[in-house]
């Protein structure tokens, strides 16, 4: 047993940085004499706490995933998109399976994480994925066949783009036409589906990226800064140059600069 009193607070930190403290170290660090050392514990005890949070969060986010397995599906896709909203640019959409014992730490609904974490997510679930695919629909689609067909399609082109076959789509809110596979709409799956997640992360990140590529073509417009959604930069830059093909013809701001 550590003798805590004979031990400075520098040589606790040491000790706690070479082994996780057990529960009786951090009951005898809160009843030390010493404050510094009490709010050593008490910083403990948070970390515990977020972690544990963390760790139900992630179990939670594995349900349906678990439900499918249970039902003897073993490759399960989640399926979201990004950029329903915009004036201008793609709809974008992804697919992601993922293996059964996945855990990736930190995944969560792409609007919720910062740019940074997203990249980074990016990255882990590209390593992390059976398979991962990529849909893109493009504005001029978009203005033919309506933003709720374009998504459509780009989810169907996201399956497609899968290198094995799914056995079950869990989607983010929508039942997709004309896909034989068995699927489930989930609402906000995005925040409750780990695999749904991880598409609206790859999804996501996939459209930021193409917007920050437009963005060296039509400098003028800021494309990086907003990524084609109707903001009062946006706004007055398609006031003053007019829309780009990669604008939406049938959106309403855009059309009405149209006449």
């Amino acid at each position: 047993m550590i003798d805590l009193k004979k031990m400075s607070i520098q040589a606790i930190r040491s000790q706690l940085d070479q082994d996780p403290p057990s529960d009786e170290m951090i009951r005898l660090m809160l009843q030390d004499a010493r404050s510094g050392v009490r709010k050593l514990a008490e910083t403990l005890l948070r970390k515990r706490e977020k972690e544990y949070t963390l760790q139900q969060r992630l179990e939670s986010m594995r349900m349906y995933e678990r439900e499918a397995y249970a039902r003897g599906y073993r490759l399960v896709a989640g399926i979201d998109e990004a950029g329903r909203g915009p004036l201008a640019g793609p709809v974008v959409a992804a697919a992601v399976i993922l293996p059964e014992d996945a855990y990736i730490r930190g995944i969560n609904d792409s609007k919720k994480l910062r740019p940074q974490e997203r990249e980074s997510l990016y990255s882990t679930i590209c390593e992390t994925a059976v398979s991962y695919g990529i849909g893109i629909v493009d504005a001029s689609y978009i203005d033919t066949y309506n933003i709720l067909q374009a998504t459509y399609e780009a989810m169907r082109l996201a399956v497609e783009n899968l290198s094995v076959k799914p056995d079950l789509l869990l989607n983010d809110a929508v039942t997709i036409p004309s896909v034989s596979m068995e699927q489930i709409a989930i609402i906000k799956g995005d925040a409750c589906s780990q695999s749904i997640a991880a598409a609206s992360i790859l999804a996501k990140v996939t459209r930021d990226r193409l917007m920050i590529e437009y963005a060296k073509q039509y400098p003028e417009y800021g494309f990086d800064h907003h990524m084609g959604y109707g903001t009062a930069e946006h706004l007055e830059a398609l006031q003053k140059y007019g829309p780009t093909p990669l604008h939406r013809r049938s959106f309403a701001p855009v059309k009405s600069i149209l006449g």
